[in-house]
């Protein structure tokens, strides 16, 4: 057989200082394609990327405003993509998401709208947390069902069942009649009524700044997670399926009872984010994810499902999003999804850089180092 003109050698001695070099790298190359793109329309890029980076807070008349709504972006992308790494360290491909959000805040939302005047806030909130965890986590484990029970592909699977969730929600969203109490029943077309005031989130006043009581849940389940997958029996099980379910399975490992069971644990998290999410707008809406379930998977590949990283990637894409929605709003001329374009931009140099740092270029005829 005819040897081809390129292959993609691996590498050995890309040691994290030259794969950091690498991302910085890439980072400030997606970041000169960005300014390129605000100069063609006539925007400074470095005033723009000066305000994004800030998100508008220095000059502000009321800058803790920006930084409790910045955390109400936080927190869900920084849960769900934590979630999302449990099941890709065992090679099961969540891209549900969505659909796990959704239903965790669909089910978050139907406690609060059942329950809220009869139980004090304290107890309303974990109440939602619970029902939104539940709704998540079985809603996931169907694609672990089906997946352990008939080899069905849970890429396929679990990304037709976002739509589902979708358009299940919608329903609710616009079907106007006396069964359906999500509904504001003083409204002429169909609008989400607002939760009870025990079912919202608590908030811990520190000055004038609102403490969202879910960021400490977060960053709580950050350390838990952490924990969990380097420190327990569960944990090395998950990293021994996703190695070789072969070797799980000669060392007397029930791989099926463990992908059901990290699958429902990675969906009960997202749906709990989704819970959260909605108890700290106040409100259902039929469109409630603001595209975390596809966000979060990007920030587990970029952290490289590292749970401290994740937490870094996190904070960095939200001050990206949440700095570019607050920058877009001086420019006419910029759309507020910029930032979905420049986050797309640092993916693929990123994974260029990855591809880079790993593998060398080979070309026919050349002989590789060391040969």
């Amino acid at each position: 057989m005819r040897e081809p003109l390129f292959r993609a050698v691996k590498q050995e001695g890309a040691g994290p200082v030259r794969q950091l070099m690498a991302y910085g790298t890439a980072v400030l190359l997606a970041l000169a394609v960005g300014a390129a793109l605000l100069a063609v329309q006539g925007v400074d890029p470095i005033t723009f990327y000066k305000q994004m980076l800030t998100m508008g807070i220095p000059g502000s008349r009321y800058p803790w405003r920006a930084v409790e709504n910045f955390v109400k972006l936080f927190v869900p992308l920084l849960i769900v993509s934590l979630a999302l790494a449990l099941a890709f360290k065992m090679r099961f491909w969540n891209i549900g998401g969505e659909g796990q959000f959704i239903m965790g805040a669909f089910w978050a939302g139907f406690a609060a709208m059942r329950l809220g005047e009869r139980l004090p806030q304290p107890v309303m909130v974990l109440v939602m947390a619970l029902c939104g965890a539940l709704g998540g986590g079985l809603y996931g484990i169907l694609a672990a069902a089906l997946k352990v029970r008939f080899g069905t592909n849970e890429t396929l699977l679990t990304l037709m069942l976002n739509y589902i969730a979708l358009y299940f929600l919608q329903f609710f969203a616009e079907t106007k009649a006396p069964w359906n109490f999500f509904l504001d029943p003083g409204s002429a077309r169909p609008k989400f009524a607002k939760f009870p005031g025990s079912a919202q989130m608590i908030l811990i006043p520190v000055g004038p700044f609102r403490l969202n009581l879910s960021l400490i849940a977060a960053l709580v389940l950050c350390a838990l997670i952490f924990v969990y997958l380097n420190y327990t029996k569960r944990g090395y099980e998950i990293a021994v399926v996703g190695d070789s379910p072969s070797t799980a399975r000669y060392a007397g490992m029930k791989v099926g009872r463990i992908v059901i069971r990290t699958v429902f644990l990675s969906a009960a998290l997202i749906g709990m984010a989704g819970a959260f999410h909605m108890s700290s707008a106040g409100v259902m809406s039929a469109s409630p994810t603001n595209d975390v379930g596809w966000t979060g998977i990007v920030v587990a590949w970029l952290a490289k499902l590292d749970t401290m990283g994740i937490l870094v990637v996190s904070l960095l894409i939200t001050v990206l999003q949440f700095g570019c929605q607050t920058a877009s709003a001086a420019y006419p001329s910029i759309d507020a999804n910029f930032a979905n374009l420049l986050q797309g931009v640092i993916l693929f140099t990123v994974l260029a850089a990855d591809l880079f740092t790993r593998f060398k270029i080979v070309v026919r005829g050349r002989k590789e180092a060391g040969k």
